[in-house]
């Protein structure tokens, strides 16, 4: 039971991860229904960013203060939700019109631009850089259970930024303005909504959360190099898609179970060589058995 417990534990906070990530993409696909593929390499940039912030807020607040990192946070967020708008404005705007797959292959070259252009010796360069500490890490013990200080960072930032987003979308004027490009574009258009703000809106939100996501997830991770987004970013966009791809909710849940359904594949010896198998074999099962995801509906639609 202690075993189980931990590796919840563990799970929680990968899935969390996930969870954010996996919002980025469900947000832009409920928009424009198509997979921003470059989403997972706005995690990286926000890795970076913040591996280049820090020094410098640490300047004016003390290393490893609360202060100094909610503004490296603040700061990063920032970064990449005007990159998000950026890749928005300058990819997928062009392509709005054209047929959906026009769209995804152009997603995965500008991913494909994004990790080769940052692993040149000009802007990044391949080798892995330790990320700083941007809190001062403690373990705590509950019985014979170990937690970490960083865990609870994670679940603490996650459940925030899942509730202010909530409110966003289902309490505010411009959230309405989302759920009606959602729902219908055109008549969106047609009631005076500005189309092509809310969708640069929608990808910059998604891309702060990516940016916020990248903090958290080099917080536990080894390093940071630039191509630390792929297997995250796929995680999640499996979260997104068992969730119910389009459903905010859904994208939480999905990235919660992916996070300690892994975990718990890690922890069992003879199992843990094909956690990343089980993941896409999840993947599988709810296209097979449930394509619309947990949470979300399956629609009819004209032909």
């Amino acid at each position: 039971m202690e075993w189980f417990f931990q590796q919840l534990i563990n799970g929680l906070a990968l899935g969390a991860i996930y969870a954010l990530i996996a919002l980025g993409y469900t947000m832009v696909y409920g928009v424009l229904r198509f997979i921003n593929f470059a989403h997972s390499d706005v995690l990286m940039l926000g890795a970076f960013a913040a591996y280049f912030v820090t020094p410098a807020i640490w300047k004016i607040f003390p290393a490893q203060s609360i202060t100094g990192a909610l503004l490296i946070t603040l700061v990063t967020a920032l970064l990449c939700a005007g990159m998000g708008i950026l890749i928005e404005l300058l990819a997928y705007r062009p392509l709005r019109k054209r047929p959906k797959l026009t769209v995804l292959i152009t997603a995965i070259g500008v991913s494909l631009f994004i990790e080769f252009t940052c692993q040149h010796k000009a802007v990044f360069g391949s080798k892995t850089r330790p990320f700083p500490q941007l809190l001062p890490m403690h373990d705590f013990h509950i019985g014979n259970l170990l937690v970490n200080s960083n865990d609870i960072v994670v679940l603490g930032v996650t459940v925030v930024l899942l509730v202010a987003l909530w409110f966003i979308v289902q309490k505010t004027k411009i959230g309405t303005a989302m759920r009606a490009v959602s729902f219908n574009m055109q008549a969106a258009s047609l009631m005076g909504i500005n189309v092509n703000r809310i969708v640069s809106f929608t990808f910059g939100l998604g891309s702060a959360l990516a940016g916020i996501a990248g903090i958290l997830y080099s917080m536990k991770a080894p390093g940071i190099e630039p191509l630390m987004g792929i297997q995250p970013g796929l995680r999640a966009f499996i979260a997104a898609v068992l969730g119910g791809i389009g459903n905010l909710p859904g994208a939480a849940l999905g990235g919660i179970v992916i996070g300690i359904v892994e975990t718990y594949a890690g922890g069992i010896a003879g199992v843990s060589n094909y956690r990343d198998g089980i993941a896409f074999a999840m993947l599988i099962g709810i296209l097979i058995f449930r394509p619309a995801g947990l949470l979300g509906k399956t629609t009819i639609e004209k032909v």
